[in-house]
């Protein structure tokens, strides 16, 4: 974990793909309990720290995650993210190359809670939710392609679902049909910017988190920074 932004109310910071956001059955220390200790031993704070989650973000997934420092902003972040009003850029790396350089994919997912996974049909089913991202071919090597993804809805894997439906199925994510694994247990997306109107001060506040260390993830970044 890495702090990327903080002020009064608010603290971002760029996850690593084997911390979990929240707790969950495994028992493992979340990233919201990571953040409170950081913030104690920070400022010496004797006492409870606060620390809302406003997101998620799935433990195989790198990139930022934003929380509230303060009661006053966790709800009115809460509302913000349920309303759209904050921006989400992501990068995933997958084999295939996709038909269209650049595109919208509509889709009608349904949840599988026992599997935890989702499944994409073009069509309604009973219990779906309509799924929709735009993404954009950016990146290319020789045998990977770089996809930068922005999330007009926010459904249960929807950006491994999704894309795995469209035959470019993200390294790794062998939940979705990839054939090996990454060798750190994670998968190649990562929630690379986050743009939003703090909801106290109102200014504009942007965020961009820096790739993994790995070989693949840096040989992108350099080749758009050129």
């Amino acid at each position: 974990m890495t702090v990327l932004y903080e002020d009064n109310h608010i603290i971002i910071v760029n996850k690593t793909v084997s911390e979990i956001v929240q707790g969950d059955k495994t028992g493992d220390k979340p990233l919201s309990e990571i953040v409170k200790e950081w913030l104690k031993e920070k400022y010496n704070k004797p006492g409870n720290v606060f620390c809302g989650v406003t997101h998620r973000l799935d433990r195989p997934v790198s990139g930022i995650v934003v929380f509230a420092k303060t009661s006053k902003a966790l709800p009115r972040l809460n509302k913000m993210f349920q309303d759209k009003e904050i921006k989400k850029t992501y990068w995933a790396i997958v084999k295939n190359k996709p038909q269209e350089v650049e595109g919208t994919l509509t889709n009608y997912l349904v949840r599988n809670e026992k599997q935890n996974k989702s499944y994409a049909y073009d069509t309604e089913k009973p219990d779906s939710k309509k799924a929709i991202l735009h993404y954009k071919l950016i990146g290319q090597s020789d045998k990977y392609n770089l996809l930068e993804i922005d999330l007009e809805t926010g459904r249960h894997h929807q950006i491994r679902c999704q894309l795995a439906k469209m035959g470019c199925i993200i390294k790794g994510d062998l939940k979705y049909g990839a054939d090996r694994s990454n060798p750190d247990g994670g998968i190649s997306l990562h929630a690379r910017k986050v743009s939003f109107i703090h909801p106290v001060s109102k200014e504009l506040i942007e965020v961009t988190a820096p790739v993994p260390n790995d070989n693949l993830w840096k040989a992108f970044e350099a080749q758009l920074s050129k």
